[in-house]
């Protein structure tokens, strides 16, 4: 009897395949002696649309809303039917006895696995496979200690709950907003408190006026001791500033106090998902999205590292054991982990072990397996990089300081001092260019010379929200789960409800009036982290989900009722003052893959046509730069705009008739070869042939 392994991805089944010892390759699984591994393309399965239900669903009209199912169903994914019914085969196959969920390790990957199942109505036993990383050592270990599934039902079941939640707030709202507007407004219960933090940070920036005022510093040698004022802003003009320091002339300056105070600071725990896409987008401009497609890069084709989607900065004690192979896997490219092996492998920040703090997955460390550096990109190169640093600080000693703390009285006024003594460096990086300033010697009651500074300041405005800000916001209001917010803010900006610029994020016209328009409970973030709250709960068991959707389906019903009642109004920013040639009607501009694009605005008329031409593959003949198409009278042409050279497009049949680049390097290569045996002249062969005759 043989087991059905089901994966999320293809590539993840051919490792599964490679360490099961499953050679026949199908274009729908991989079979072996006792296993069948087969694999889902991502979702196979979706929840029914609205129009499923009921065929008045189908159209968007206010009278139909809100729309609230029974009994939220699933159907299978056009696209992918026909991986679908082959699974339902293996599913129904006599020599399969039990099937083995080995989708990635989370909420999101128990639904895909779980629906699958449900769709081919699967009656045998299951089991799951929970392993955090792709290593073969880890694929063997996880098929060791498979569990029953059983134990997996309420992950199950929080992860339906979500997808229930948000396919009746999202869709209803959505609806509700599009229908009373007349405009595409997409709105959700974690997406719309998400661009009202945006907003937030922007309005700070927009009410802010910068105003000027003065401060006072005392210089001692090269330290600048700060005047301690209740309100240090208080101060607005110059004169002030130098009225106060003329009560101060007969006084003396005297040292009052030195308080030393030693820091002693451990190297920070590894990475979770939020906290690694944060930092990458400080350090390298990477969109969340683009990070977390690195990290998942290193651990499911190179196995390099662990699970990604973890919300854990924290290892399990039984993983103690395996610290030291992944050091042994790191040394031959980090020094730093050779010496750390010399000294015993010895984790110094203890406190990185807590099993109360671990849920799904530990944090993302790297894996036991060597990197292969050349097989990396430069930003996969990037991101491992980060990982290791932070494994390895974990066997570094702590970083110990001295912060001194002198306070120099001058009458009533107060300056205070303050210098910095490194004591030990340890996981931090020395850097040889910044040498440590020299500290300067003070003793309690000794008389300063006096030396003051008045410096005129100006108050800085709050800095835009970028994606590291907004990442960070999103964690602290518990909105969406860490392998969830990067595709949160890619729909943000695909719904053209905010825009990412060089290094910040922005609401668009669209997205603030949909801020105004939105229902109130939805903009805040505190209904989002109770629905989140109750999500993790069901997971834990502690709270049945049929409850939790009952809540839901009375929101989404309020919800409806608050847009229909609204009597706020509605400017599409997008229109513009050019006119439809078919219609008279005004044209809306549209972003699409392909670039913008003019839409009529008369839903009846289906006219369009791209705001900028596009640009094509073609080559102008003359300056050898990429050629735009028109369309003209003729059919479509090429232009280039430098060299205004016009050329047209050919038809299907042109161009099947033309040889392709492909084929002008195969014939090149075939005319162009030289030939073994290089022909003789005429010459040589009349020379030959008179020679075989003499020797006749």
């Amino acid at each position: 009897m043989k087991q059905l392994i089901i994966a999320e991805k293809p590539s993840v089944a051919r490792d599964l395949a490679k360490v099961l010892g499953a050679t026949k390759k199908t274009k729908s699984y991989i079979e072996g002696d006792n296993v069948i591994i087969t694999w889902a393309l991502g979702h196979l399965l979706g929840l029914k649309m609205p129009e499923d239900y009921r065929k008045e669903w189908g159209e968007w009209k206010m009278e139909t809303l809100p729309m609230v199912p029974k009994k939220i169903g699933i159907k299978p994914l056009p696209k992918t039917g026909y991986q679908l019914k082959a699974i339902s085969q293996l599913s129904k196959r006599k020599d399969v006895s039990e099937a083995v969920i080995a989708t990635d390790a989370g909420r999101e990957g128990e639904l895909v696995a779980r629906w699958i199942l449900e769709y081919t109505r699967f009656n045998k036993p299951v089991k799951r496979l929970w392993i955090s990383s792709q290593t073969n050592k880890a694929i063997k270990e996880g098929f060791r200690q498979l569990k029953p599934s059983k134990l997996y039902d309420d992950l199950y079941e929080s992860a339906l709950a979500r997808a229930e939640a948000d396919w009746l707030v999202g869709l209803n709202v959505t609806r509700a907003l599009t229908v009373k507007y007349g405009d595409s407004l997409s709105a959700g219960r974690v997406q719309t408190p998400t661009l009202s933090m945006v907003r937030q940070q922007e309005k700070k920036i927009e009410q802010f006026r910068p105003e000027n005022y003065f401060s006072v510093d005392f210089v001692y040698q090269h330290l600048l001791g700060r005047l301690q004022l209740k309100n240090p802003k208080q101060w607005k003009k110059r004169e002030e500033a130098e009225a106060y320091l003329k009560e101060l002339a007969n006084e003396k300056a005297k040292v009052s106090d030195i308080h030393n105070k030693r820091k002693s600071e451990p190297a920070p725990l590894p990475y979770d998902l939020t906290e690694i896409q944060r930092e990458a987008n400080q350090r390298y401009q990477f969109s969340a999205k683009r990070t977390l497609s690195l990290v998942q890069s290193l651990y499911e084709t190179h196995k390099i590292v662990t699970y990604p989607r973890t919300d854990s900065k924290y290892l399990t004690t039984d993983m103690k054991a395996t610290m030291k192979e992944r050091l042994q896997a790191l040394a031959p490219s980090y020094p730093q982990a050779k010496q750390y092996l010399k000294e015993g492998a010895r984790v110094q920040v203890q406190k990185v072990f807590q099993d109360a703090c671990v849920t799904d997955h530990h944090a993302l460390i790297p894996t036991e397996q060597a990197p292969r550096f050349e097989r990396l990109d430069n930003d996969e190169l990037k991101i491992y990089q980060m990982i290791v640093e932070r494994f390895l600080g974990l066997f570094a000693t702590p970083y110990v300081t001295n912060q001194q703390t002198i306070t120099v009285t001058v009458g009533t006024a107060k300056f205070g001092f303050k210098q910095l003594t490194v004591e030990e460096f340890g996981w931090k990086k020395v850097d040889p260019k910044k040498q440590e300033v020299k500290q300067i010697q003070f003793t309690n009651g000794e008389i300063l010379p006096k030396h003051f500074e008045i410096n005129k300041e100006l108050t800085t405005p709050p800095k835009p929200l970028s994606e590291s800000g907004l990442l960070g916001q999103m964690e602290k209001f518990n909105l969406g789960t860490p392998a969830t917010r990067a595709e949160i803010i890619e729909k943000l900006i695909k719904s053209e409800l905010m825009e990412r610029n060089t290094g910040s994020l922005s609401v668009t016209a669209k997205g603030k009036q949909l801020l105004e328009l939105v229902n109130p409970s939805l903009i805040s973030p505190d209904l989002t982290a109770k629905w989140e709250n109750s999500l993790e709960e069901i997971a834990k068991g502690k709270r049945k989900a049929s409850g939790f959707i009952q809540e839901i389906e009375a929101d989404t019903k309020q919800l409806v009722q608050e847009i229909k009642r609204s009597e706020k109004k509605y400017q599409d920013f997008s229109v513009t003052s050019k006119k439809c040639p078919e219609c008279g009607q005004n044209l809306k501009e549209k972003n699409t893959r392909d670039g913008k694009i003019y839409v009529c605005i008369n839903p009846e008329c289906h006219y369009k046509r791209r705001k900028d031409p596009k640009i094509s593959n073609h080559r102008c003949p003359q300056c050898h730069k990429k050629m735009e198409i028109h369309e003209g009278k003729n059919g479509a042409y090429f232009k280039c705009k430098f060299c205004m050279i016009s050329e047209k497009v050919p038809d299907k049949k042109e161009r099947k008739a033309k040889l392709n680049k492909h084929e002008e390097r195969k014939l090149l290569k075939k005319y162009s070869q030289e030939k073994v045996e290089p022909e003789e002249s005429p010459l040589a062969l009349a020379l030959k042939a008179a020679m075989n005759k003499e020797d006749e």
